[in-house]
């Protein structure tokens, strides 16, 4: 599997600071650095792109990718373009790149006549945008809107997930079921179905082969957040969604856990493992992260036992 994304500058030096100890030493022309890490090959280029190669390859890039959106000032571009000023229904998924916590789509109908109202509350793409203001003004989308959710807990997750039925597989299913069920049970007068493009829509298609029920007519761009407010306010009720079941989940365990894959969130992790058992994070966790293995790795080497064995 392969999955290629730009990242900022920001982003790019974290990453060489992330991979630094897994770097390869071989020198690519037009490459700044390429690095193993587990069962993924990561290659930034010069241009800005990267690559991730393997089998994990769509977990690795979707944490950088929402890194890369946390960092970026960019805003919707407001021109009077067909896909801003328009009637559409959108969709958008929160939650593939944090370790803990579910996964949210969330499919939302803007009519036209909303437009002005949601330009001028600020909405954008919620990684852009604080938990603060998510959590004062997604009650007020919420209300005013059209919308249909989909939740996937960390167990389901985990009791799905295989090199076939992979990260951009479940997300095909969900976001197809949300517009599937609010464009039918709704029937709104739209001029677009927009989903942020994660596969290309040949790939999107197949991921559903199978299923009963299939929406079609979808236009799949780059950025849609960016360029449709429909999806830019399925971002936002999907992270508010997201952050109240993340409560939830930290409430339940009493420990507070952290959002996004870092080595703080292992951390993190560490303290689940050691309170409540492995098990544990199949239920609160997207076990086939790279976190699980590094979790496990440093209680086994910190464990006194370890070294009786030595």
């Amino acid at each position: 599997m392969n999955e290629v994304i730009r990242v900022s500058d920001k982003t790019k030096a974290k990453m060489i600071e992330y991979y630094k100890d897994k770097k390869k030493d071989k020198e690519i022309p037009y490459v700044v650095f390429q690095a193993v890490d587990m069962d993924t090959t990561i290659t930034m280029y010069t241009s800005g792109k990267v690559m991730f190669q393997g089998k994990s390859a769509d977990v690795d890039a979707a944490m950088w990718k929402e890194m890369d959106g946390i960092e970026s000032t960019s805003k919707i571009n407001t021109d009077d373009n067909k896909y801003h000023n328009c009637s559409s229904v959108g969709s958008d998924e929160v939650g593939t790149g944090d370790y803990f916590g579910p996964i949210v789509v969330t499919a939302t109908y803007v009519p036209k006549e909303e437009v002005k109202f949601l330009e001028e509350l600020g909405i954008r793409d919620s990684k852009k945008l604080t938990d603060e203001f998510i959590l004062a003004n997604a009650p007020t989308l919420a209300k005013r809107l059209t919308y249909r959710s989909l939740i996937l807990n960390n167990i389901d997750y985990n009791k799905n997930y295989t090199k076939e039925f992979n990260m951009n597989k479940i997300k095909a299913i969900m976001h197809n079921k949300v517009l599937y069920q609010l464009i039918h049970e709704v029937n709104p007068k739209i001029d677009y179905i927009i989903v942020d493009e994660f596969a290309r829509e040949k790939r999107y298609y197949e991921y559903l082969n199978g299923a009963k029920e299939i929406q079609r007519g979808i236009t799949f761009m780059t950025k849609a957040e960016d360029k449709n407010l429909a999806v830019a306010a399925s971002s936002i009720i999907s992270r508010y969604i997201f952050l109240k079941e993340f409560d939830k989940l930290s409430d339940s365990i009493h420990i507070p856990l952290l959002k996004g894959a870092s080595k703080e969130v292992d951390k993190v992790g560490e303290e689940v493992v050691e309170k409540y058992g492995e098990e544990k994070l199949k239920e609160i966790a997207k076990y086939n992260f790279k976190n699980t293995e590094r979790i496990l790795k440093s209680i086994i080497y910190w464990s006194p036992f370890y070294y009786l064995f030595l």
